[in-house]
């Protein structure tokens, strides 16, 4: 390197020096500092350790679109499920199409509600989840007076609203949701308490398990049991204690089947429903489930080739719709259901643990605890339909007909939805 190269670079060197001062020294009157450069804001963040890049967009587009399928294809199969039953004396007074614009009346009021849900900010639904809760109870008492609850097949669990028959138990399954998830917060300190920690919420549950059983909805008390005790146990509540409730839980419901007379002979159906003497009675429509689920092999009959929709198979609308679906669209689609259930608790649990790591507990319990109510209550009514479970009268959540049912779940996943906005947010560096 030549002399005139090196005398340059000093030059070069002393006059960057000049605009950076040193430690200590105060810039000179009349010299403008020069503003460093604002920190570059990446829109995505690592997430583990493989590397890739988890992108920041403005809400789940994955979660929506398969919500959405859901629905239309719900829609597409309670009509399927329905466009006979005018043939029955029972339906005569109904158009083929009752069902089918009924039905896309609840989704669609149900995406309005689900559009203004996703404005409140979570915090709102923090502080009102022991006044939604209270609600519930107030409602599922309120279904019980004479005159006000409407009875059908000897339960009495709706209010009739005049557009819709409201369901108490399902806004019982949104609020317990919220109440477990604001308690566990609450008692994150003595969590490892039993009395203090577990008995109340132990409390809470046992005065919705009483409401319900009058009506009676056992399936519901179950949901909303499992929801119960799976956010106490994310939330960290003592093992022990824990695995305690679960036994008192699991040891009430045999007791339940035990002094039920019904009850027993519906699991003794369960067990053998090919048998005579409950082929007709209580394991009529497990038999016929089967036979559907049969007919429909790999690829279906087709849609609308379901010949036990055609008044063999009852209630196949509401708790048998996935049968219908599987003797119409096969094993593929019945796979392709359990696979969008499956993929929609992952993520609800994915969305409910990034809020805890950003230190939103309220948040992330309520998000998992969605999670645990769709992920559960698919997984029964699926093994009901596929006879691995008893027959208990759940819906399919997002697709079984029904107004109150597809109103909750939808509002339930708005807010999941608003709590991966806000988990965005801040992830940018912005507020929630």
């Amino acid at each position: 390197m030549s002399a005139a190269t090196l005398t340059w670079f000093d030059a070069l060197r002393e006059r960057v020096a000049s605009f950076v001062p040193k430690r200590g020294d105060k810039p000179a009157e009349g010299r403008r500092v020069r503003a460093p450069e604002p920190i570059p804001v990446r829109d995505w963040i690592d997430v583990g350790k493989s590397g890739q890049p988890a992108r920041l967009l403005g809400f789940d587009q994955a979660l929506v679109c398969v919500v959405i399928a859901l629905l239309a294809l719900g829609i597409v199969m309670v009509y399927s499920a329905t466009v006979a039953l005018p043939d029955s004396p029972k339906f005569a007074r109904y158009a083929p199409t009752y069902f089918l614009s009924r039905q896309a009346m609840f989704v669609a009021m149900a995406l309005v509600a689900a559009l203004v849900t996703v404005q409140i900010p979570v915090d709102f639904w923090e502080k009102a989840s022991p006044w939604v809760f209270v609600g519930s109870l107030l409602l599922l008492v309120v279904v019980l007076i004479p005159g006000i609850g409407k009875g059908v097949n000897g339960a009495k669990r709706w209010i009739p609203l005049g557009v819709l028959n409201f369901q108490p138990s399902e806004l019982a399954k949104l609020a317990i949701a919220m109440y477990a998830a604001s308690y566990m917060m609450r008692k994150m300190d003595i969590k490892e308490r039993f009395v203090r920690a577990v008995a109340p919420m132990a409390v809470a549950l046992a005065v919705i398990g009483l409401l319900l059983l009058a009506e009676p909805d056992m399936g519901a008390f179950m949901v909303i049991a499992v929801i119960a005790m799976g956010i106490l146990f994310l939330g960290g509540v003592n093992g022990r204690m824990f695995f305690l409730s679960i036994a008192v839980l699991v040891g009430a419901f045999v007791l339940m089947i035990i002094t039920s007379p019904w009850r027993a002979e519906r699991i003794l159906a369960f067990l053998k429903p090919w048998d005579p003497q409950y082929a007709m009675g209580k394991g009529y429509q497990l038999t016929h489930s089967l036979i559907a689920l049969g007919r429909g092999e790999i690829l279906g009959q087709g849609l609308g080739g379901s010949v036990e929709k055609l008044h063999y198979l009852p209630e196949a609308h509401t708790d048998f719709l996935l049968a219908v679906i599987g003797e119409e669209l096969g094993f593929v689609g019945v796979a392709c259901v359990i696979f969008a259930f499956f993929w929609i608790a992952r993520r609800l649990f994915h969305i409910g643990r990034q809020a805890i790591a950003l230190d939103r507990v309220f948040a992330g319990l309520y998000a998992q605890g969605i999670g645990i109510w769709m992920g559960g209550q698919a997984f029964i009514n699926m093994g009901v339909n596929l006879g691995v479970l008893p027959t208990k009268g759940l819906t399919l959540p997002l697709m079984s007909y029904g107004g109150s049912a597809i109103v909750m779940n939808i509002v339930a996943l708005a807010i999941v939805l608003r709590i991966d906005i806000e988990n965005r947010q801040l992830m940018r560096g912005g507020r929630a």
